[in-house]
């Protein structure tokens, strides 16, 4: 999509395609009533700014439409539309030994226990090692630091997935 049929595609069509980079309703209403934007960086800029206004509430909702590190399986069925780009960023993922697998299944289980969300983490670049290292460094936080971390780390993938809606 070009930025130019982004600024004059219907509302729904501009939504659904905000929405497949971050799964809130409430920042991608904001973000598509912004329309139309000069540049990709504006639409960024525009879109770190919405996501700050965001509550616990988006960010669940937002947390909902990703499919657990490494579960390749939920990438193919339930996350059907953003599955490339999904697969894309835990690419590592396809690549890891069964037990760095077996172990990342059994914390994202004991994360989503004392959490209530999956583990949110921007996998673009991280080995399947590094993302359980990562998940075990952060599943100690408690739930108010988590979900904070979580968010950022939902920002961080919004913006490489708005930089993938326009190439």
């Amino acid at each position: 999509m070009t930025l130019f049929e982004f600024n004059h595609i219907p509302r729904e069509e501009a939504f659904n395609a905000l929405f497949s980079c971050c799964g809130s309703t409430s920042w991608a209403n904001q973000l598509v009533s912004k329309r139309p934007v000069k540049t990709i960086e504006e639409l960024k800029s525009l879109s770190n700014f919405y996501w700050s206004k965001t509550e616990e509430k988006d960010w669940l909702e937002a947390f909902s439409h990703h499919p657990k590190i490494g579960d390749l399986n939920a990438l193919e069925k339930k996350f059907a539309a953003t599955a490339g780009w999904a697969s894309n960023e835990q690419s590592s993922v396809n690549k890891a030994d069964i037990t760095v697998l077996k172990n990342l299944s059994q914390g994202n289980d004991a994360y989503w226990q004392k959490f209530g969300f999956i583990f949110i983490v921007c996998a673009t670049g991280k080995t399947a090692i590094e993302m359980l290292d990562l998940l075990n460094l952060r599943i100690v936080n408690s739930r108010e630091v988590e979900i904070k971390i979580a968010a950022a780390e939902q920002n961080k993938i919004t913006n490489l997935r708005i930089d993938k809606l326009f190439t």
